[in-house]
């Protein structure tokens, strides 16, 4: 599970570790909702690369799934890529 503040997100990576990132957007491909994060304070991260996490709600809680299947993941960010084309024209 995740808390959120604003557009903060804190959550715990697999070793128990406390990771925070910024909510960027929420979008809906196939009926399916992806959040877009950008990690916070990581050192090596120079790339400002996104994360792509599924979303998943039960009730008023909500967690991220990590997209392990390369199709589901590569729909998603190709229809990121198109809505940034969209906002760069």
């Amino acid at each position: 599970m995740a808390d959120q503040k604003e557009d903060i997100i804190e959550t715990f990576d697999e070793q128990g570790n406390k990771v925070s990132f910024e909510l960027v957007d929420i979008v809906t491909v196939d009926d399916i909702e992806y959040a877009l994060l950008l990690p916070i304070g990581i050192e090596d991260n120079n790339d400002e690369e996104l994360l792509v996490m599924r979303l998943k709600k039960e009730g008023e809680e909500f967690s991220f799934e990590a997209i392990e299947d390369d199709d589901e993941l590569n729909k998603v960010a190709q229809y990121v890529e198109e809505l940034e084309d969209e906002i760069d024209d």
